[in-house]
């Protein structure tokens, strides 16, 4: 059995989470607490982060490296596209959203930025302007590619839905982009892989 080492907090935890609910499969979570992390943490992955999958002799961590695995193994439903040049172009998203979006999102969860108001101030900055730039492609589409749902809307998620407790506030110009987040939240398995500690983040 596949076994999640999972932040109750952790946004990158959060996409695994989703993901593995989305496939409707046997699984264990366990959670971490990020502020005293056990010590077979840094065994397993040697920057000491999660999330972290285990199954058998396989330890893989990286969000996006985990659910792309987990999407191959258990191919129903597929998240990522069945082409490979449409599928090398879902990765150059991923990567985009690492670093035009979730780099930023690393600032706002790390407790030595968290002092300083300007850093922070800024971090918010550059993702509610991107934000607000993709906001457009949803007047038109229902997801990120389309009609589909995939590994680019599993990626984003975590990220709509802590809007508020990172204190950004995005404009009317980005009101498509919310009402497309509002879709995402009501998926049965994203609501069933909010932790408590998540569900509290938004009023």
């Amino acid at each position: 059995m596949m076994v999640l080492y999972s932040g109750t907090t952790c946004p990158f935890s959060h996409r695994c989470r989703f993901v593995l609910f989305e496939k409707g499969m046997d699984f264990e979570i366990r959670d971490v607490d990020l502020y005293n992390k056990p010590e077979d943490i840094e065994v397993m992955n040697p920057y000491g982060q999660v999330p972290i999958l285990v199954e058998r002799d396989l330890i893989l961590y990286e969000s996006n490296i985990i659910n792309e695995y987990i999407d191959e193994r258990f191919p129903h439903p597929q998240l990522m596209p069945g082409d490979p040049v449409d599928r090398s172009r879902v990765r150059l998203f991923l990567l985009n959203f690492e670093k035009e979006l979730f780099l930023h999102v690393s600032t706002l969860e790390n407790r030595v930025s968290r002092t300083n108001e300007k850093t922070l101030e800024k971090a918010r900055g550059n993702i509610r302007d991107r934000l607000t730039q993709m906001a457009p492609v949803f007047l038109k589409n229902k997801y990120i590619l389309g009609d589909g749902f995939s590994m680019l809307d599993v990626a984003l998620a975590p990220l709509l839905w802590r809007l508020d407790y990172y204190g950004i506030d995005l404009s009317k110009n980005a009101a498509p982009l919310l009402k497309y987040a509002e879709r995402i939240f009501s998926r049965p398995a994203y609501i069933e892989a909010l932790t408590p500690s998540e569900k509290v983040m938004r009023k």
